[in-house]
Order: C-alpha cells, then sequence, then structure tokens
C-alpha cells in the first residue's frame, strides 16, 4: 500500500510540473519538460535516501514555478524571468555529474539560438 502512496505522488509531482511548464517561453518548456522526464526515468530504481533528496528538491522546483507563474500572469512572456539562483550550500552537495549536467542546461538555456528552436502556430 505504502508503494502505491509513493507511486502515486511521485506521478502527481510530475504532472504538476509538466503542467507549470505550459506557462513557459515554447523552447524553455520543450527543454524543460525533457530534462524532466529524463531526470524522473533516471530516478526510477533510486535508493530510499536518494528518492527522499529528490521529491524534495523537485517539490521545491515545482513551489518555485508554481509561484513565478502567478506572479507573471498578466505579463508578456518575454519579460518574464524564471528560475533561481542555487546557494552555495546546495552547489557543495552536488556530484561531479550534476554541475556537468547544471552547467549543460544552464549553456542550453541562455543561449541565443536554442537547440530547441520551436516556432508556434500563429491562428
Amino acid at each position: 500500500m505504502a508503494a502505491a502512496a509513493h507511486v502515486s505522488a511521485v506521478r502527481s509531482l510530475y504532472k504538476r510540473i509538466l503542467v507549470l511548464h505550459r506557462f513557459l517561453p515554447i523552447d524553455l518548456r520543450a527543454l524543460g519538460d525533457q530534462y524532466v522526464k529524463d531526470e524522473f526515468r533516471r530516478h526510477k530504481g533510486a535508493t530510499p535516501e536518494e528518492v527522499k533528496g529528490f521529491m524534495t528538491e523537485w517539490e521545491n522546483y515545482k513551489d518555485t514555478l508554481q509561484t513565478q507563474v502567478l506572479e507573471s500572469a498578466g505579463e508578456r512572456l518575454s519579460e518574464v524571468k524564471f528560475g533561481a539562483n542555487l546557494s552555495d550550500g546546495k552547489l557543495r552537495d552536488f556530484q561531479d555529474e550534476q554541475i556537468g549536467q547544471l552547467y549543460e542546461l544552464m549553456l542550453e538555456s541562455t543561449k541565443p539560438n536554442r537547440q530547441f528552436d520551436i516556432q508556434e502556430d500563429s491562428k
């Protein structure tokens, strides 16, 4: 029974994040959706200790993004800034592989011609 509740909580968090990504500019949405899908898939076999940290950090991400989406209501997406700075303490807790992932994500999300060059339909 506890396993079913855990799976439900993970699935709910995952879906909520993808819903919040709908409010991001389309290129950031594509990048974010792919990153979330990869991370959740990568952690399917994580240890209980890893799962606790994973869920805590993704809950924090969801809460931050939800706050930013609500604060940006009514503004043009091109003027809205999403994201948050990481503290030195959090950065020290990262493994080398995670630092590399974070650096690649930062490069992709800040370059002028992003990999995800998606055009919205103009109807």
